[in-house]
């Protein structure tokens, strides 16, 4: 076994030298062989489609139900639509990229909020709320800079509760969509996390710990990867292991793509891989 070894130590150990000890083993065993199993069958099958890239995923929303929202981008639907609509991956980039170019970070905030949201009814009210705080701009406008010179985590850092109501897993998303539209990433590429995916790294996390020989790993684990509030060490953490578990699937030789750790992302939101089962 790599990793750390738990025998006879846990007794003389923090909660958090009990949280490395589990960040260090995800690093060096990112996924088992019954994740890359359960991927390869997505990847031949239903997955097939995101192969070259996850810009066609898209969420269905109700451009009449964001009547109230302030700026709205002109590339998203009318609103006065009442039937639903699609918007995909790839169109919330090309809004967030016009929306860079032109300092309209607000515009990039609402798109992908409505990706996020899709039709949930509570969107539009919590975005209005986010929009009004009187920070929300210069926030954001930080924010991409700090994406664009130092990396994802160091932006997400700059987020984190700075903006009342504007949370974690949207956080994560709005930073997602800018990595691409500046495509200038330093360090490991932004990427969503939400509460599924966290509960499918806890969940592993917890095997690995058990593994180890530590009694509180299901604890341990549930702690550092909660189902939101998550930390910008723990959003780093993630980043990392993501990456790393995306070019362990390239080299185990299933046709996973190069450079595309969002596909793994976007397959564990799709509960393709049960690491209790």
């Amino acid at each position: 076994m790599t990793g750390v070894r738990a025998e006879g130590r846990e007794a003389g150990m923090s909660r958090q030298d009990l949280a490395d000890a589990l960040d260090a083993e995800l690093a060096v065993r990112p996924l088992p062989v019954s994740a890359v199993h359960a991927i390869r069958g997505w990847l031949a099958g239903a997955g097939s489609r995101y192969a070259t890239g996850t810009g066609t995923h898209a969420v269905m929303y109700v451009p009449a139900h964001w009547s109230g929202i302030t700026p709205w981008p002109i590339r998203l639907l009318e609103r006065s639509q009442a039937s639903g609509a699609a918007i995909s991956r790839s169109e919330v980039v090309t809004i967030a990229r016009e929306a860079v170019r032109g300092g309209a970070w607000a515009e990039a905030l609402v798109a992908s909020y409505v990706w996020g949201q899709g039709r949930n009814g509570y969107g539009p009210h919590r975005l209005r709320e986010i929009l009004a705080k009187p920070n929300t701009s210069d926030a954001l406008a930080k924010a991409g800079a700090a994406l664009r010179e130092e990396g994802a985590a160091a932006a997400y850092r700059g987020l984190y509760g700075e903006v009342r109501g504007f949370g974690p897993a949207f956080i994560t998303k709005l930073l997602y969509f800018l990595d691409r539209a500046i495509d200038a990433p330093v360090g490991p590429r932004a990427l969503i996390l939400d509460q599924r995916v966290a509960r499918v790294v806890r969940i592993h996390a917890t095997r690995l710990g058990v593994e180890l020989g530590l009694p509180s790993a299901a604890d341990v684990a549930a702690w550092i990867w909660s189902d939101g509030g998550w930390t910008p060490h723990r959003y780093g953490i993630y980043l990392h292991w993501a990456t790393a578990a995306a070019e362990q699937l390239v080299s185990c030789g299933i046709g996973w793509p190069e450079a595309s750790p969002d596909l793994l992302e976007l397959a564990l939101f799709d509960g393709v891989w049960d690491p209790a089962a």
